[in-house]
């Protein structure tokens, strides 16, 4: 089981599967030197990033739909950029947007690293909700968010305006290691995550499933 896995696993409330068989669908695509040196920056600047499962997710999401136009609210790294722009077309672009424009670097150094041509990404510096309210409507095919979990909502909302119809609106952390299943956890963090897995399930204009991948993948896909 790869570190990643590993640090996930720990604190899950797991019912349905047992832990083996968990860690081995965590696993099941494994990861290569570039992914693993990205974990480990991460790991080295406080950073979680998204597990293994959620990002082999994440890049079969974007090659469902044949993804061209991609935001990611949350770069860290590069972890999960990276998932992204494996799973986009050829001629794809990613625009990811962070807070920490070191974190930013870093992401940088991964996707070059992993051979990305720097016409693929662009990375902004600056307030996820300042920066995508100045994106297009209906423009872009996926949406991914793992950044400020109390900001969740508010990033569907914007998610939902960028979205083309057939769209993909995606969040990790959506268990946050078994917090939310547990009503006797009401931080905001975790309050906020509730209130956006209803806010999502009451939609109608939503089709959507909540994934137990890594530490829970939530996504939908935006109706026609």
């Amino acid at each position: 089981m790869s570190t990643a896995a590993a640090s996930i696993r720990e604190g899950i409330i797991a019912t349905g599967i047992d832990p083996t068989s968990w860690a081995y669908a965590e696993d099941y695509t494994g990861e290569d030197e570039v992914v693993t040196g990205a974990r480990a920056s991460a790991e080295d600047s406080g950073i979680s990033s998204i597990g293994p499962g959620a990002a082999s997710a994440l890049s079969m999401l974007a090659a469902a739909v044949g993804a061209k136009a991609v935001v990611e609210i949350g770069t860290g790294t590069g972890v999960s950029g990276l998932a992204l722009l494996r799973g986009m077309r050829a001629d794809g672009t990613l625009t990811t947007v962070d807070l920490d424009a070191e974190n930013q670097r870093l992401a940088r150094k991964t996707f070059l690293d992993a051979g990305v041509a720097s016409n693929r990404f662009r990375l902004i510096a600056g307030s996820a909700l300042d920066v995508v309210t100045r994106l297009t409507d209906g423009h872009y095919d996926l949406v991914f968010c793992d950044a400020d979990k109390r900001e969740y909502t508010a990033y569907l909302h914007e998610a939902l305006r960028l979205l083309r119809p057939g769209g993909v609106v995606a969040f990790d952390n959506a268990l946050l290691r078994g917090r939310v299943a547990d009503p006797s956890h009401r931080d905001p963090d975790t309050t906020a995550v509730r209130d956006l897995i209803r806010a999502i399930r009451d939609n109608d204009d939503l089709t959507s499933a909540l994934l137990p991948t890594s530490d829970g993948l939530l996504a939908a896909v935006k109706r026609a």
